[in-house]
């Protein structure tokens, strides 16, 4: 069975990694996903974000997972004729996919409105920083202003009275997840073409990805009145749903919603069934009453084995746990080498290097990817298909058209 998209050509002229990492989806769901660029090559190109290891990074890993099985061509589209090559690609395009600010798409002729009407069969689709209505919808926005902390994700993990807010765990964060709501905008846009014959319009922004994250804390906060959610501390309401500390300095995850349903066989396993046959301890009611000293007891007993111990001791119960994992331990995880979720690819020198597969699964299996695309790497091929002879390909070459 081929990938869901294949047969869908996607022309991108997109920059850094929310929209690109939309095209990479993309491109791991079967469409053909040419990427423009132009002849200086997107930025995000061997940006120093910093390394988790002490060597020079062979591979740029920032552009190897957000623009994975592309195809790239070099086009200057402030020129007449790269333009002219643009409209070529966007006869037989399904989708204009951009992050460009609205003005600069309107100064090279490349915004909705103009495409739409040479090519009414086009969907148009753009990442924004903040939507594109309102005072600043021809703004830009970035993953760790826009997202992180504009969209108040910050100010919700970051403890009372802190120096600082909390940053993002990694390079992207946002835009990842703003990225794959933007393709599943595409897809659905895809479906209605095809059902009812209406070509339209889909934007996602960075603001509105990261408020659906947060949907059940602003919808409350905004009934309630409630400006900032203060971080909780102190024992927990459930010490059952909480994160424990082992004897060798890693943590545990607990998350048994129906606390009375598993507290005595939690007890029981954990060698302390007398937590259970304690009055204090018996009920969620008794529990909560004596919240601080049942979550003192059941913090020393965390403390008093080692997480490979509590492996053991959690899995000959029902309730829900977990492992808090580093991120260089995932590669070992047996979930994650079931399902696919990281794989290796083939790097083109005899060498594979890792890449994490899109969530999707199809008929229980992953979607294969391929490496990133260097900068240019299409052009001739791309141009050949559009029926550029080898004269025309050297003149756009000759007048800095093409790369």
């Amino acid at each position: 069975m081929g990938k869901p998209l294949e047969g869908i050509r996607i022309v991108e002229v997109a920059m850094w990694a929310f929209v690109p990492a939309c095209g990479g989806m993309l491109a791991d769901l079967g469409a053909e996903v040419i990427k423009v660029e132009p002849p200086s090559g997107d930025p995000l190109r061997g940006l120093k974000i910093g390394s988790l290891g002490s060597a020079e990074a062979r591979y740029d890993w920032s552009w190897e997972s957000y623009n994975r099985g592309k195809r790239s061509i070099t086009l200057d589209l402030r020129h007449e004729a790269g333009r002219a090559v643009l409209d070529r690609l966007l006869e037989k395009a399904d989708v204009f996919l951009t992050s460009l600010l609205p003005p600069a798409r309107r100064s090279m002729g490349i915004d909705a409105q103009t495409l739409r009407a040479r090519f009414p069969n086009l969907i148009y689709a753009s990442g924004s920083g903040t939507g594109p209505n309102g005072p600043d919808g021809e703004k830009g926005g970035y993953d760790a202003i826009t997202f992180w902390a504009r969209g108040g994700i910050a100010s919700s993990l970051t403890e009372n009275d802190a120096p600082a807010p909390v940053g993002p765990p990694g390079p992207a964060f946002g835009d990842t997840l703003s990225g794959a709501m933007l393709a599943g905008a595409i897809a659905a846009a895809i479906a209605r073409r095809a059902m009812t014959g209406e070509a339209g319009e889909v934007d996602v922004s960075l603001l509105g990805t990261a408020m659906w994250s947060q949907q059940r804390l602003i919808c409350q906060a905004t009934a309630d009145g409630v400006q900032r959610f203060p971080r909780p501390s102190g024992p927990p309401h459930n010490v059952l749903v909480a994160n424990y500390r082992t004897a060798d300095h890693r943590f545990v995850a607990l998350c048994m919603l129906q606390a009375d349903r598993y507290w005595a066989r939690f007890c029981e396993v954990a060698g302390r069934p007398d937590l259970a046959a304690d009055p204090r301890f018996a009920g969620d009611i008794a529990r909560r009453a004596n919240m601080a000293e049942c979550h003192a007891e059941v913090t020393a007993l965390f403390t008093s084995k080692t997480l490979g111990e509590w492996k053991d001791i959690l899995a000959r119960q029902d309730g829900q746990w977990d492992v808090v994992q580093d991120v260089g331990e995932l590669q070992d995880d047996p979930q994650v080498q079931a399902n696919q979720y990281l794989r290796r690819i083939d790097a083109g020198d005899g060498e594979t290097i890792p890449m994490v597969a899109s969530p999707m699964l199809f008929e229980g299996k992953a979607l294969p990817s391929t490496r990133a695309p260097e900068l240019g790497a299409d052009s001739d091929a791309v141009l050949t298909e559009l029926g550029y002879d080898e004269d025309a390909v050297i003149d756009l070459k000759v007048q800095g058209v093409v790369f």
